[in-house]
């Protein structure tokens, strides 16, 4: 039943027409649980909340369907306003990406020169930009951009998949760049020619890749909600000798509110990926696919 659910989230998340009625009929039924709100005046709010207990944040304007140059050009327009807004308000926040929401599957030169607008007005404000990875069909023209852009800015990073079979030779490529990692599990559905099927495997995969990046000496985002890694991460840090400047714990916004709290308490770095937008709708099903228990509380609201 599990895999049945989350197959059919995945499937919805990738539909054009639940996307367009998801956005017509706003944040309902447990969504805001998840999402910090439509505008950047709600998302800002919801980061200064974060800042007042210690954590820190990264905030994604989110955009997954992209069909012209013109909502290219306006999803890289939030992008900008929302570096400038972080700014004016004095929150502690990154700026986390998705480069399919710049146009990069309508032109890699337009996705690539928004990109470096962005990085120019994070540059100006003293701040760095994530770029969020996608499903594997663009992973590799993502990991190209990426490289192309550490050329000229220190100021980006990428996030790197732990369920893909590449993903250590990945981390080798980008050793060299001294490139500033999130690591993951992975959310989106994959052939299993190209990732590991069982979970078990990419649980071992995923703390081998930490400990790689980490003892490369490299800045490490270990993006997590499994205690067992968290657990694993700390034991690996304290019996290495490695500082807590080199890495920080992330999680979602609103999953695991407590647990993110006991990590600052402990002296940890922890930083939460808020999402805010009208185009919420494929982020919000990737939710309720990766955790059964998302979906009991989404129900639980519609009868509320």
């Amino acid at each position: 039943m599990e895999l049945i659910m989350k197959n059919m989230f995945q499937s919805l998340g990738k539909s054009r027409t639940a996307n367009r009625l998801a956005k017509k009929y706003g944040l309902r039924f447990g969504a805001a649980r998840f999402v910090a709100g439509e505008t950047i005046q709600q998302s800002i709010a919801a980061v200064r909340g974060l800042n007042q207990d210690g954590r820190v944040a990264t905030l994604d304007h989110l955009g997954e369907f992209v069909f012209s140059e013109d909502e290219a050009l306006e999803s890289a327009a939030m992008c900008i306003q929302t570096l400038d807004a972080i700014a004016e308000s004095g929150v502690k926040s990154n700026l986390s990406l998705k480069m399919t929401s710049l146009g990069l599957d309508i032109s890699r030169e337009l996705c690539v020169t928004s990109m470096k607008r962005i990085l120019e007005r994070a540059r100006l404000h003293n701040n760095f930009v994530r770029i969020d990875m996608e499903d594997y069909a663009h992973c590799q023209i993502s990991l190209d951009i990426y490289k192309e852009l550490r050329k000229d800015y220190d100021n980006v990073g990428i996030v790197i998949q732990a369920y893909l079979f590449r993903t250590m030779q990945d981390i080798d490529d980008l050793a060299s760049l001294g490139a500033n990692l999130r690591l993951v599990k992975g959310a989106y559905k994959e052939s299993p020619q190209v990732a590991f099927p069982d979970k078990s495997a990419v649980d071992e995969n995923y703390k081998k890749i930490i400990e790689k990046h980490l003892t490369n000496g490299h800045y490490t985002a270990i993006a997590s909600h499994d205690e067992a890694i968290i657990k694993h991460t700390k034991q690996f840090v304290s019996e290495h000798g490695i500082s807590n400047d080199q890495f920080e714990f992330q999680m979602l916004y609103g999953i695991c509110d407590e647990l993110q709290k006991q990590l600052v308490r402990e002296g940890y770095r922890v930083r939460i990926y808020v999402p805010y937008g009208v185009d919420w709708f494929g982020y919000f099903m990737r939710r309720l696919a990766e955790r059964p228990a998302n979906v009991w509380f989404v129900l639980k609201n519609m009868f509320k």
